[in-house]
């Protein structure tokens, strides 16, 4: 039988292309070189973030894909952990920045206020963005998958390596697949894909993450982000009053800077924290932590609560690719081939929208 769509990786940029066109009444595969997604999929905090995305097309399409993620996970019996987003400002010049972004269209349907929730150390004021919803990335993607075979007809074949485009669909390391269209979602230049012309500027980052696990009951009611999130997230670094804290950050904490940290906490259904990340260029995927990043990662998030007494249960590393223009890259090499890549880290956010904009359009 001959497919509509060939689809190589199943991680969140191939799931939601597969959703995107099966609902359009496509015949979809997906192919997979892993026996499950391994990659920055699951290796990230599951959160749906839409407020701080940069202005005009990544943020619509956070917005876009936050309400398709809501849509779904009931469908698909995917857990969404939480909803929402704190923002705690611990600086005067962050505070500054929370109220110029709470200004903008995006700010819309934010609220600005002098302290958080009891969970939350106390700073200068916070913002909360009642948009954001979290998943466990690590049990999401397997339900996403599992429900597209069961209730959307897609073919899975997991631990298939792609080998070659053929003139009629793919060649992998077991089959020749017969498909009209063949979607190349690898989440990293590699394989197949390595020599493409528009991959040779990109470059890998790295990011150190962990699972924190609070020595006494703590209840987090939402996401958690703090000063550095401001200087890094487009949608608050692009403003004129992110300068100001930009330079402070400089002074007060450049090895924070250097290592490209900024807080992010979320919660899980057993009461432990993820909690990230931070940021370092490399030309190959180094598999080494280290435990100095780890530390500074801590004392963000000791910042950032209350009562932080607690343990380091889970530590890991994910890699994605940076280097072009815009948040990601879509190059068609031919009528009947796209190669898509998210160049920002934003997959989770912004994945389902970009799969409606490529699917619609081809």
């Amino acid at each position: 039988m001959s497919l509509d769509l060939l689809i190589v990786g199943a991680g969140i940029v191939g799931l939601a292309h597969a959703w995107a066109a099966a609902r359009r009444g496509w015949r979809v595969a997906v192919i997979e070189r892993d026996a499950q997604a391994v990659g920055a999929s699951v290796r990230n905090f599951g959160l749906v973030t839409v407020t701080g995305q940069g202005a005009g097309t990544t943020w619509q399409r956070a917005l876009r894909s936050r309400a398709l993620w809501a849509e779904l996970a009931p469908q698909a019996g995917i857990d969404v952990v939480h909803r929402g987003l704190w923002v705690l400002a611990r600086r005067p010049a962050a505070w500054d920045v929370l109220q110029a972004f709470a200004a903008t269209e995006m700010g819309a349907g934010c609220r600005l206020q002098r302290a958080g929730p009891d969970w939350m150390a106390r700073g200068v004021g916070v913002l909360y963005s009642p948009y954001e919803l979290r998943v466990e990335s690590r049990l999401a993607l397997p339900r996403l998958a599992a429900w597209l075979a069961e209730c959307h007809g897609v073919q899975f074949a997991w631990g298939e390596e792609a080998l070659e485009r053929t003139a009629d669909g793919l060649r992998s390391a077991r089959r020749h697949w017969q498909a009209e269209r063949v979607l190349l979602c690898p989440g990293s230049p590699v394989g197949l894909v390595r020599s493409a012309a528009a991959l040779q500027a990109l470059r890998l980052t790295r990011l150190q993450m962990l699972r924190w696990r609070p020595a006494r009951p703590l209840q987090l009611d939402a996401a958690l982000m703090s000063d550095l999130s401001l200087v890094r997230y487009a949608g608050y670094a692009a403003l004129p009053e992110a300068g100001a804290l930009r330079r402070q950050l400089q002074g007060e904490a450049p090895e924070l800077l250097s290592a490209g940290i900024h807080l992010i906490a979320v919660q899980s259904r057993d009461g432990s924290l993820v909690v990230g990340d931070s940021h370092h260029e490399e030309n190959a995927a180094s598999p080494f932590a280290s435990e100095a990043i780890d530390d500074l990662l801590l004392a963000e998030l000791h910042d950032g609560l209350a009562r932080p007494v607690g343990r380091v249960v889970e530590r890991w590393i994910g890699h994605y690719p940076v280097g072009h223009d815009a948040d990601c890259l879509i190059d068609a090499p031919d009528a009947a081939t796209r190669l898509v890549l998210v160049t920002s880290g934003t997959g989770v956010s912004t994945a389902f929208a970009l799969a409606e904009d490529l699917i619609d359009a081809w």
